[in-house]
């Protein structure tokens, strides 16, 4: 192996997954600069680049591509077999509780069922988590993990992988004025009530699923609040607002003949991330933070 490390193995798969160093650096939990100099050493042992990176894009070489094909199988094995060894020193049985906010997508159910196949002696409980409640939910331990909604700025939480990066859209009454767009720009939510979250997630996060100013600083009119999705949906069929969702959780709701999804150009894309405490380690949780990275593709 001539001192090739695991790390490096790990930096160069997920860059080939993202073909971006600050997404790479923000899901292995290191800095670009890292991520760089991680792929510098590789590509140093190996005798050749790998990747290719200009100003504008990030792809890999022929050799880069060839090396991927043979190394994903290869690390895919040693993982698992590292895992299942782990589970086994330990006794991975128990329960995992798993929150989630909106819908479960095809990213989280696939990491789901690579959780379960991993540990079949762990019982997999899912709940679902108010959208006003991002956070307290693992905190009163009512569950062990949780994926929610960027962004995460708190001190006691663990944030990561973060996965599924979606365009967003606007949910809005078959009977408003943009029900027969075909798109939006974001200066234009100024001319929507925008309906917002309420109870108790942050003012940062609350701000972030129904901003108050378009990125062109136009005041939004603030509609009314609520604490589900389900609240959210019924509001907006009632054409009491409008209301920012991403294009999954859009998709999944699309059956509705009184609702109709606008996608909105201009604003940020909507994330999704695991968080765990920080002072309440679950072997558990950790195991499956490791199957959504493994599971989690790169931004559609």
């Amino acid at each position: 192996m001539s001192g090739v490390e695991i790390r490096e193995l790990e930096t160069f798969l997920v860059l080939a997954q993202e073909l971006h160093f600050g997404r790479t650096g923000e899901r292995l939990y290191v800095s670009q600069s890292r991520v760089s100099q991680l792929l510098r050493s590789l590509e140093s042992r190996i005798g050749a680049p790998l990747v290719e990176r200009t100003s504008r894009r990030v792809r890999l070489t022929p050799l880069g591509e060839s090396f991927l094909a043979g190394l994903r199988p290869a690390y895919d094995a040693l993982r698992a077999t590292v895992d299942e060894a782990r589970a086994a020193a330990r006794g991975m049985g128990g329960e995992l509780r798993i929150g989630f906010q909106g819908t479960v997508d095809d990213y989280l159910s696939r990491a789901i069922a690579l959780f379960g196949d991993r540990y079949p002696d762990c019982a997999i409980d899912i709940v679902e988590i108010p959208l006003s409640d991002p956070f307290g939910p693992l905190r009163r331990q009512e569950v062990d993990c949780a994926v929610v909604l960027l962004p995460v700025a708190e001190d006691d939480l663990v944030l990561g992988p973060v996965f599924s990066r979606q365009p967003q859209t606007l949910a809005v009454s078959v009977r408003h004025p943009f029900a027969a767009r075909e798109s939006l720009s974001a200066e234009e939510l100024a001319d929507c009530r925008l309906i917002g979250i309420d109870g108790g997630a942050p003012e940062y996060w609350r701000q972030a699923q129904a901003p108050g100013l378009t990125p062109g600083g136009l005041p939004v009119p603030a509609g009314p609040s609520v604490n589900t999705l389900q609240e959210g949906l019924s509001l907006t069929a009632a054409n009491r607002g409008a209301m920012l969702l991403c294009r999954s959780t859009a998709d999944y709701h699309g059956r509705r003949d009184s609702l109709t999804f606008v996608p909105v150009q201009g604003l940020p894309d909507s994330e999704l991330g695991l968080i765990r405490h920080r002072t309440r380690p679950s072997a558990q949780a950790e195991a499956f933070a490791l199957a959504v990275g493994e599971t989690a593709g790169p931004a559609d």
